[in-house]
């Protein structure tokens, strides 16, 4: 591990792509720092994990783990339905004798960032004496308007579904119930939704604090607020992603989708990325009205689909080749929003993807689907005002998108004026990434402070 003043930290991620990566960045953002670090995982996730982390000197350690879920899968990307997500989540407390195993076996850890999901990490951490920071997925602002919502009373009034209150702590800002899952606002004592969500609440309070994937400038008066209003701090270390950038690939290497993009921006042409993540939820109609929309609209696209199931409408990919591009394959996200011929992005607004899209200056057609989604889309096209969101058949924040529709919002995200403004200030945005990783930026201070505090 080197020298016995070199720091140690131990990461260990939630069996998430969309919570894996950027605990991956962070490490290579220690390794920078000259911090040892040890990734713990599982069998299944090690060899995405080895992959991302190749060159460097970060050790992995694997652990068992068998979900009572769904056994033999071991991460929510492979679960057959998202509905056993928080069955899934409960039985990873199975791994902590062999987690702690591994606690037993390392060199002195100054501090671990264990994934929020891991709730039971914090007792392992305890019973070593070792600092546990919980690492939260979400932007500051998602959790600040969840707690204020709540604590205020807006998922339980007797409004609808889609009427919008105004938050007191927040004046201005207005949510409504359909703003969150369902799973957020029940609260059945009953409901294995409910035990996982007080468990991860309760544990990350009692934490040493929060490592909060975000930077400190986009959402200071939600960051402010959760640190005089928890017991933990919230560390804003982000972008991760910007902070631990690796060179791009040698020109002979490049996949055949960066070189579409290249020929793209040689005929100067611009270009809609389009992903909804790893595990996204659509019915086959929906997926229809998405094909449709985007053969029928003007923009050249790249439309990356990770769902093994998805049947797209006979002989679409033929018709749209001179403009359009369908890639079913694991892609470098940041690399192609990176790429000088993308100028717009429609997402699921995953956080991840969302903080990415503003690293890279590429303007937001929000589509958000499950989770945080509909709070980071909120956040978009209202706080930061980096986007827009789709219009659905009847107004509503979950309702069908038609192609008519979508054809509409991708002409305004690519070629109008909003998709314009959106542009002008999520470049300005960007910019605010870049510095906050550099050395005396956000980021980069507090990471510093991090390592000073718990360097003894």
């Amino acid at each position: 591990m080197g020298s016995s003043a070199q720091q140690h930290v131990l990461l260990f991620p939630f069996m998430a792509k969309g919570h894996t990566i950027p605990l991956l960045q962070f490490g290579r953002t220690l390794l920078n720092r000259h911090v040892a670090v040890t990734v713990v995982t599982t069998p299944a996730n090690r060899p995405f994990i080895e992959e991302s982390l190749a060159g460097t000197t970060a050790s992995i350690v694997t652990i068992p783990f068998s979900s009572t879920a769904v056994p033999g899968v071991e991460s929510t990307d492979k679960l057959p339905s998202m509905s056993l997500f928080y069955h899934f989540g409960m039985s990873t407390i199975s791994m902590q004798p062999y987690f702690e195993r591994v606690l037993e076996a390392l060199p002195r850890v100054n501090f671990m960032v264990t994934d929020g999901f891991l709730w039971w990490t914090l007792q392992s951490a305890n019973k070593f004496k070792i600092r546990r920071l919980a690492f939260n997925g979400m932007s500051s602002y998602c959790l600040s308007l969840c707690t204020v919502a709540t604590v205020e009373g807006v998922f339980s009034g007797p409004q609808s579904m889609g009427e919008l209150v105004e938050l007191t702590q927040f004046p201005g800002i207005r949510m409504c119930k359909d703003d969150v899952e369902a799973e957020l606002r029940d609260l059945d004592l009953r409901k294995v939704a409910h035990e996982f969500n007080t468990k991860l609440m309760e544990t990350t309070m009692k934490s040493y604090g929060v490592v909060g994937n975000s930077f400190y400038e986009p959402e200071p008066a939600f960051v402010d607020y959760l640190n005089s209003n928890s017991l933990y701090k919230t560390w804003c270390l982000d972008p991760f992603c910007l902070a631990a950038q690796q060179p791009y690939r040698e020109q002979d290497t490049k996949p055949r989708w960066i070189q579409w993009l290249d020929e793209k921006l040689e005929d100067k042409c611009s270009v809609l990325y389009v992903s909804f993540g790893s595990q996204p939820e659509v019915s086959h109609e929906q997926l229809e009205e998405i094909a449709f929309g985007l053969e029928e609209s003007s923009v050249n696209f790249l439309w990356v689909i990770t769902k093994k199931d998805w049947d797209l409408p006979e002989g679409l990919e033929e018709r749209v080749k001179s403009k359009g591009m369908v890639v079913r394959e694991w892609v470098d996200q940041r690399e192609i929003l990176m790429h000088e011929s993308v100028r717009g992005f429609l997402s699921h607004c995953g956080w991840n993807s969302v903080l990415e899209s503003v690293c890279a200056g590429v303007p937001i057609l929000a589509w958000p689907l499950a989770a945080d989604q509909h709070l980071n889309a909120k956040m978009v096209d209202e706080e930061i005002r980096v986007g827009v969101r789709v219009e659905t058949s009847d107004g509503s924040l979950r309702g069908f998108v038609r192609r008519e529709g979508l054809k509409k919002r991708v002409t305004e995200l690519m070629e109008g004026a909003k998709g314009k403004e959106a542009s002008k200030k999520v470049g300005e945005w960007a910019c605010m990434a870049r510095k906050a990783v550099e050395e005396g930026g956000s980021s980069w201070s507090s990471l510093g402070s991090l390592l000073q505090e718990t360097s003894v």
